[in-house]
């Protein structure tokens, strides 16, 4: 079992950025499509980035433009660069490899929170 670990978040000011890291315990981490979800209080997870084994990315509409999604495979990390942040965007964020629309292939790590101030 591929354990996950998030990093990276903290509290900043609308406008401001953020680097999250995503590192697996395995090298299988490699081979996978990887997301990057978040969870507001109150709201569903959602998937808001993702990256193919091979570097195919896409975004959730809110996001575009803001984020992007990396990976270094050499590192079994994943990346996800935050900038212009607004305070809707305020959540715990997680990684896992998705499957379908719904499900995820390792258990969920413990997040790392995002905070965003007006």
């Amino acid at each position: 079992q591929v354990q996950l670990v998030e990093s990276g978040g903290g509290l900043v000011q609308a406008g401001g950025s953020l680097r999250l890291l995503c590192t697996a315990s395995a090298s299988t981490f490699r081979s996978e499509t990887i997301g990057w979800y978040r969870q507001a209080p109150g709201n569903r997870r959602e998937l808001v980035a993702g990256i193919s084994p091979s570097g195919s990315t896409s975004y959730v509409d809110s996001v575009k433009g803001r984020f992007t999604i990396s990976r270094d495979n050499a590192k079994n990390t994943v990346y996800l660069q935050m900038n212009s942040l607004k305070p809707e965007d305020t959540a715990v964020y997680y990684c896992n490899a998705p499957v379908g629309s719904t499900l995820v292939t390792w258990s969920w790590g413990q997040g790392t929170q995002v905070t965003v101030t007006p």
